[in-house]
């Protein structure tokens, strides 16, 4: 199986899981998705956030993602538990559609570093 074609039905996978747990029947975008990981990773699950600390969760979210590929690297936890990161590597220009496929490629492998999926 071609590598495109399996991240396509991972990410499908992926999706309809997070969708049916987290939605209200619409599937989730990947903008909803990175949140989700922002949410996990500051570990703050129960809670409601403001519109700037959503923004903060998605950053969070894209830097431990991109972690893997040396981009970010874990620096500390500040006083009220928020991860941060710094930039090891400039991410290098990427066209929207080669940015959405290494954005889902991170995401599933995201989750099955946590056995959500295989």
């Amino acid at each position: 199986m071609s590598r495109d074609i399996q991240l396509k039905e991972r990410w499908e996978q992926l999706v309809n899981l997070l969708s049916n747990q987290f939605s209200q029947g619409e599937d989730l975008d990947l903008d909803a998705i990175i949140y989700l990981i922002g949410v996990q990773e500051l570990g703050k699950v129960h809670r409601t956030y403001e519109k700037d600390e959503k923004l903060n969760l998605m950053h969070i979210a894209i830097c431990r993602l991109l972690e893997p590929y040396g981009f970010y690297e874990f620096e500390f936890f500040d006083e009220d538990g928020w991860p941060h990161y710094k930039v090891k590597e400039e991410l290098p220009a990427l066209k929207a559609g080669e940015q959405s496929v290494l954005m889902k490629e991170a995401i599933v492998n995201y989750f099955i570093e946590r056995e959500v999926i295989d």
